[in-house]
């Protein structure tokens, strides 16, 4: 009973998202009381599902971007030949923590404009150092047994990347891609102060007119998403972990 009470919420709370999502004005009487006299309760300057939808497409442009990336360059500094641009990899996994996304959006509006470029490269700056971290531990903490099996049984280099190294550290790679994500599901909704089409703008647009409900809306489903994706995420870890035996 107590392991079924975790997925009954969640699945409560997937459906009473996607029900908000699809028809919005049930929930109108629930958020009346936070809104002034005659002002919406509901959003209703544009579709939060479609609003929803274009916020989960940036957030997976990003990650997808941020992924092959910062797997690549962890593949790369695992190998022999490529230890000695270790330091030079983690400078430039960094440079998305050293700039905050605001200051990144506000010096990339003026190179590529406004719209959903500048908020794809804050996510993708911002999300490459977990994935990087995670990818480069998981490729260097693996079964030293199992290595010297694979390279003993005349397996390429190549081979033993893609059928044993890759499927062996992948538990803990998606444990760096969901923490990319989590942080780019919240980080997206500052897109929308340079026009990009994501839940900020229902946040934005409750906070100029002072409509508490707006902020709520957009706030609370950012919220569930995250909370949804990260156990999906983490459901998957623990599946591959047992699969593959790094529990």
């Amino acid at each position: 009973m107590r392991r079924q009470l975790p997925h009954l919420l969640r699945l409560t709370a997937f459906a009473v998202l996607v029900a908000f999502l699809v028809q919005p004005m049930l929930f109108e009487p629930l958020l009346k009381p936070l809104v002034q006299a005659n002002a919406p309760a509901i959003y209703n300057q544009g579709s939060l599902l479609s609003l929803t939808l274009s916020h989960l497409a940036t957030v997976f442009i990003a990650t997808f971007a941020a992924t092959v990336v910062a797997v690549g360059l962890a593949i790369l500094v695992t190998r022999p030949v490529g230890a000695e641009f270790l330091p030079l990899s983690r400078s430039l996994v960094n440079i998305g923590q050293t700039f905050p996304p605001v200051a990144v959006l506000a010096l990339a509006v003026p190179v590529v404009g406004f719209g959903e470029k500048p908020t794809l490269i804050a996510l993708f700056l911002y999300g490459l150092l977990p994935i990087f971290e995670n990818s480069m531990t998981g490729l260097s903490t693996l079964p030293s047994a199992i290595v010297e099996a694979a390279r003993g049984t005349g397996m390429t280099a190549w081979q033993r990347l893609t059928k044993v190294e890759l499927p062996l550290a992948l538990p803990v790679i998606l444990a760096g891609i969901r923490l990319s994500v989590t942080i780019s599901l919240a980080t997206a909704t500052i897109g929308s102060t340079v026009a990009a089409r994501t839940l900020g703008e229902v946040i934005i647009a409750g906070l100029q007119s002072n409509n508490l409900a707006f902020v709520l809306q957009g706030g609370l489903v950012v919220a569930v998403l995250a909370v949804l994706i990260y156990d999906a995420f983490s459901a998957l870890e623990r599946v591959l972990s047992r699969r593959v035996g790094r529990v």
